[in-house]
């Protein structure tokens, strides 16, 4: 009977469900640590607080299952069955973090990131005495950081990225995290100093805190961690010079400072000391001084960005030596002044066969170009040199640049190239009377249309100054919509909300709740199979541009629909006066009112497509092509200002894959449209920005002419560039669209 009694003694010791154990600490708190019950009812706490859950994620969790097999719950292998990892990473679900949470005190692993909680992080996290990694990255947290994390001592990593922290980040956590390994508070609006005690944690590997509103100096006890082999602090308004400690960081591989006002210059021997480093970004600051010649020793180095700072010359002619690099940036320096002022350096920089990207402007440089002397297997693509004052030819060799498709050269004073001057065959006089007349008239038409312009540009600048700015729906974020919210916005995608259909999918008109905003809302056709690739490449087009004539994208949304099938969707900006194509050959009966565009109208709107393009081509970092230009991807909004839309076939011009089998495969499936496409698409050759000046080309005949590029007139060897040019000069009038109304650019 005494033995019976020991062995159900024990068993409720070890594995009982109603024991409540406790933990102790030396300084007398205490925190319960409960049992698997305790578990599961913190659980169902936590599920209350879901206000949104749009893939049903947390539908498993009910009594039908046991807790351990809900979805996103891991459970320890011991009979107790406790909970010891809970990820529910990119579940869409919205709503507060319930501080039950805390009374899971055996969690080791908790992953919040890619959701849409909003509200604090709970002060009871500091129960989580097992801890080891915690992630909030992606979501709308507000408040400070909770300082009873301090508490769990096991932890390891943090993240917290891409919230809305603010207040002081206190030293008082981290004093007893002994074990922490990462910290990652990017993108958030912390304020006050970077904490000097971070120094003291010798296991520290990796420290973000890039996109905050951090000020002071860089705390000199950085420099003791021996382990950091990530550094980014980036976008904050620090200041002083950086500890020379930190140059000495040979485990540093990642070393971003960028756009802060630190000054000094950099140590001769920086490149013997960081011999491992692969980002060095240290520009928009205040450093000056000349860039070290031992930077040719750092053999790792991928990217080399000191922009817009007072370096000066002379830049070291042995940079070929690194064979990894792949942007190397300068711009906006003195690198023209200083002991020596000459280009040699570039040909060094060509020799590295890994080179995407070589900008070098606004430096000053004196000199000219030397002749090119490129590895031919250079995958150069962007060689950015305006804004000096170079002088001479264009040197021989550049055709070695086979893979170049952004050259900047302006504001130099680079000599012509000395080519033949154009002749043509003498004009019979009836000839040359009819030129000299339709020369004055196009002067005087170019005249009127800059009088008219001037006028329009001054009413539009009175406006836009008298005009409140509207306000985005997402502020500076992205707005985070779910299928649900999707599918009640355009009221179930019915048909009284569809506006037209594509090969890639659908578009409806929806109306947001949060503000009654119009938006409208592409949904992804995916029987297509091209159209996972179209969704990538809108996606990667759009995310980090913005022009006044490019359609603005609010957000995307990838979730499951309630039948479990993927669901893809963009969503725009609503433009209330429909596509060029409408206005162009929409019959006027279709609608209640005209739909006639004027001369004037038509110039503005070639105008604004064209100040999309010019952007794209020449003032994106990296070079984007639409590949799809036409009618029906231009949008007007309610001022009739064109908004050039449909990325699905964009590429960027510096991909990795630019020179492999796979982007010629790649280039091949991209057709662009019948009739507006360039000839090069349709053979498989490479896709070059001039492939969207074709389309533009064509787009400008069909806007003037009203004629579509397929239209059934066009047979045989006729097509709408010979239909036009066969009435140069004298004929002109007679192609152009009849229909010529006189109002212009009206709401």
């Amino acid at each position: 009977m005494a033995l019976q009694f020991i062995l159900i003694l024990l068993n409720i010791l070890l594995f009982g469900s109603s024991l409540r154990l406790v933990e102790s600490f030396t300084d007398g708190r205490k925190i319960v640590v409960g049992n698997n019950e305790t578990d599961r009812l913190a659980l169902l706490e936590f599920k209350k607080q879901i206000i949104d859950d749009p893939y049903g994620t947390l539908s498993s969790w009910n009594d039908s299952i046991h807790f351990c097999n809900w979805v996103g719950i891991t459970c320890s292998n011991l009979q107790q069955q406790r909970v010891i990892s809970l990820d529910l990473q990119g579940k869409g679900l919205g709503g507060n973090i319930s501080p039950s949470i805390g009374n899971l005190t055996f969690l080791r692993y908790l992953n919040m990131g890619e959701n849409s909680f909003h509200g604090t992080i709970p002060q009871e996290m500091g129960n989580l005495i097992s801890l080891q990694i915690i992630s909030f990255e992606n979501n709308t947290l507000k408040g400070e950081f909770p300082t009873s994390l301090a508490n769990c001592t096991s932890l390891r990593e943090i993240y917290f990225n891409n919230n809305n922290l603010v207040g002081k980040i206190s030293s008082e956590p981290f004093t007893s995290l002994t074990k922490l390994e990462v910290i990652t508070i990017n993108g958030n609006g912390l304020t006050g100093e970077i904490p000097a005690f971070l120094g003291n944690i010798s296991s520290i590997q990796e420290i973000s805190l890039e996109g905050n509103e951090l000020q002071g100096t860089i705390p000199e006890s950085l420099g003791q961690l021996s382990n950091l082999y990530l550094l980014a602090i980036g976008r904050n308004n620090l200041s002083g010079m950086v500890p020379l400690s930190l140059y000495n960081l040979s485990s540093l591989q990642i070393f971003n400072l960028r756009q802060n006002q630190l000054h000094g210059s950099l140590p001769r021997d920086i490149g013997l000391n960081l011999p491992n480093l692969q980002v060095l970004i240290l520009g928009q600051n205040l450093f000056l001084g000349s860039i070290p010649n031992s930077i040719s020793n750092i053999s790792t180095l991928e990217v080399f960005d000191l922009d817009q700072n007072s370096f000066v010359g002379p830049v070291s002619n042995n940079l070929g030596n690194l064979q990894n690099l792949q942007a190397f940036t300068i711009d906006d320096n003195q690198c023209g002044t200083g002991a020596a002022n000459d280009l040699d350096f570039v040909n060094s920089l060509l020799n590295c066969t890994n080179l995407n990207s070589l900008s070098i402007q606004l430096n000053g440089f004196k000199a000219s170009l030397p002749n090119f002397k490129a590895n031919l297997s250079t995958q150069l693509s962007i060689f950015l040199f305006g804004r000096n004052q170079i002088y001479g030819t264009i040197p021989a060799g550049i055709e070695n640049l086979v893979n170049l498709t952004g050259l900047g050269m302006e504001d130099n004073f680079l000599e012509d190239l000395h080519l033949p001057t154009c002749t043509t065959p003498r004009s019979t006089k009836q000839e040359k009377s009819n030129s000299f007349r339709i020369v004055l008239a196009i002067i005087g038409a170019l005249l009127g249309f800059l009088l008219i312009s001037s006028f329009l540009t001054l009413y539009w600048i009175r406006r836009s100054k008298s005009k409140p700015p509207s306000t985005p729906l997402t502020g500076e974020r992205f707005l985070k919509l779910s299928y649900k919210e999707l599918f009640k916005a355009t009221e179930g995608f019915s048909s009284a909300n569809f506006i037209g259909s594509g090969s890639f999918g659908s578009v409806y008109k929806g109306i947001i709740d949060q503000d009654e905003t119009i938006v409208a809302v592409k949904v992804l056709n995916l029987q297509n199979p091209r159209v996972y690739k179209s969704f990538i490449a809108e996606c990667k087009a759009l995310r980090n541009i913005g022009h006044r004539n490019l359609v603005k994208i609010l957000t995307s949304c990838s979730s499951l629909d309630p039948k479990g099938k993927d669901f893809k969707a963009l969503v725009y900006e609503f433009m209330p006066n429909g596509s060029l194509d409408d206005w162009l050959h929409l019959p006027v009966e279709a609608h209640n009112y005209s739909r006639n565009l004027s001369l004037l109208q038509r110039l503005n709107i070639a105008i604004d497509v064209a100040s999309a393009l010019d952007y794209l081509h020449n003032n994106c970092y990296v070079a984007i092509i639409h590949c799809d230009l036409k009618p029906s991807n231009i949008l007007l909004d309610s001022d009739m200002i064109a908004h050039v839309s449909d990325f699905g076939l964009a590429r960027l011009l510096l991909e990795a894959d630019d020179n492999s089998s796979q982007d010629q495969t790649s280039t091949i499936e991209i057709k662009g449209s019948i009739g507006y496409a360039a000839p090069e698409y349709g053979m498989g050759g490479r896709v070059p920005v001039q492939g969207d000046v074709f389309s533009y080309g064509i787009l400008l005949l069909e806007m003037f002419t009203g004629k579509r590029p397929i239209d059934h007139m066009f047979t045989d060897d006729l097509n709408l560039h010979n239909f036009a040019k066969a009435t140069l000069p004298v004929h002109v009038m007679q192609i152009l669209d009849p229909k010529n109304p006189t109002h212009g650019r009206t709401k």
